[in-house]
């Protein structure tokens, strides 16, 4: 029997709505939209870049304090209900950015409001029912699922500009909240959904639910090393997203040129995150995806440079792009397969906090520090550092617990 093609039988419907989610959700569009409008707002209303994008860090710190539960409620109620309405909820807030007012106070509420509301729209929700669904092929199914960030990445910064330019920023707002509300939302009403007892005759494994608890969790130094790992790590992606199209402005390239530049981050995830997802399947997955997590560090170098050529600016949003494929399908196979299903919603919920918290401060630091020094050049030389330590802490995680053969004795 083909295992490969029998889970993707019966679990393709369900992976498609995951990865349209995924694409569409509070995850991606956030990060990979604050690029184009970060120099419409500062003219519009004076604001320094470091202030505007601190607007990630207030919508990450509601996601931080949200997700946690609703990685619970998923586990109690099912992830159909918190799916299907944190979905539409993220993108009726994101639309509500149209109305920003000259008060960054209010500027930054609509973002808390956001995160809030939206932030079950996050991969913690789509994940919980995939790992469901795929157990011989839990590391490509979550790949796939997760592919749907690097689309967003590669052509929303593009899409985004052309709708500022054309129409301005706050029509912008509200043609990119079209992304969730029409064309997601459709979708995951219609097959997203995690196995039922009906199913139990067409799976290959049951869903497992042993794992450790909570409390276990964190008394593992694995948990912990994890959570180090994703902090460094999405410190060095997220400002270096969010920045890019700002940085290479700066540095000549018009704005259309600056965008299609940062959509290559966007095919580069894609590429990681498959490449990752594949290989993590067969290898262990810290020593797969060391050399991904590491090579951002050359890219914030180059970048880092008084004058970034074509090549050089390309090949930066590569590796950056590697490295942000490679990580969020990493924390959630990490997470299960180190501390198994019985807690993955609370458990890769804490872990996801720790990289919302990291994704949202990193492009204020990006930006206040280019507020402060006029140059990107110091922080792009800590991201370095960072982006080499997250690759090389995970080493040290050892072997995978055998949970699943457990259950099956």
């Amino acid at each position: 029997m083909n295992l490969t093609a029998v889970e993707f039988r019966r679990g393709w419907p369900v992976l498609v709505a995951a990865a349209l989610g995924t694409a569409f959700g509070a995850s991606p569009i956030p990060f990979n939209s604050a690029g184009p409008f970060t120099k419409p707002l500062a003219e519009e209303f004076g604001w320094g870049r470091g202030d505007i994008q601190l607007a990630l860090f207030w919508f990450t710190a509601a996601v931080v304090l949200t997700v946690p539960f609703i990685g619970g409620l998923a586990d109690r109620i099912g992830v159909r209900k918190v799916a299907i309405g944190t979905l539409a909820l993220f993108g009726i807030t994101f639309a509500a950015l149209a109305f920003t007012p000259a008060s960054l106070f209010a500027f930054y509420l609509l973002w808390v409001l956001m995160g809030a509301l939206g932030g079950g729209s996050t991969p913690v929700t789509w994940t919980r029912a995939v790992n469901s669904w795929f157990v011989h092929n839990r590391g490509l199914a979550l790949a796939l699922t997760l592919m749907g960030t690097g689309v967003t990445a590669a052509f929303l910064p593009s899409f985004a500009t052309w709708l500022i330019e054309h129409h301005g920023w706050r029509k912008a707002f509200i043609g990119i909240s079209l992304l969730p509300l029409a064309v997601a939302l459709p979708v995951v009403i219609w097959l997203f959904r995690e196995p039922e007892a009906k199913d139990a005759h067409d799976l290959i494994a049951p869903p497992s639910r042993v794992g450790v608890t909570v409390g276990q969790a964190l008394r593992d130094y694995r948990f912990w090393v994890i959570a180090v790992s994703i902090l460094f790590v999405a410190i060095g992606v997220g400002g270096s997203i969010t920045n890019f199209q700002p940085l290479l402005m700066d540095r000549g390239f018009q704005p259309q040129e600056a965008a299609k530049v940062a959509g290559v981050i966007g095919v580069s995830v894609i590429v990681g995150r498959l490449l990752a997802g594949f290989l993590i399947d067969r290898f262990w997955a810290p020593l797969v995806t060391l050399p991904m997590l590491a090579l951002p560090a050359l890219a914030c170098f180059l970048l880092a440079q008084p004058e970034v050529p074509a090549f050089a600016a390309i090949l930066s949003a590569m590796l950056i792009g590697l490295a942000a494929g490679a990580e969020t399908d990493l924390v959630a196979y990490l997470t299960a397969r180190y501390f198994g299903l019985a807690n993955y919603g609370r458990l890769y919920g804490l872990q996801y906090s720790v990289f919302g918290f990291a994704s949202g401060i990193s492009p204020f630091l990006f930006g206040k520090v280019f507020d402060v020094t006029g140059s990107y050049q110091p922080i792009l030389y800590v991201a370095a550092v960072l982006f080499v330590l997250g690759a090389v802490a995970l080493l040290t995680l050892g072997r995978y617990p055998k949970f699943e053969e457990a259950a099956a004795g």
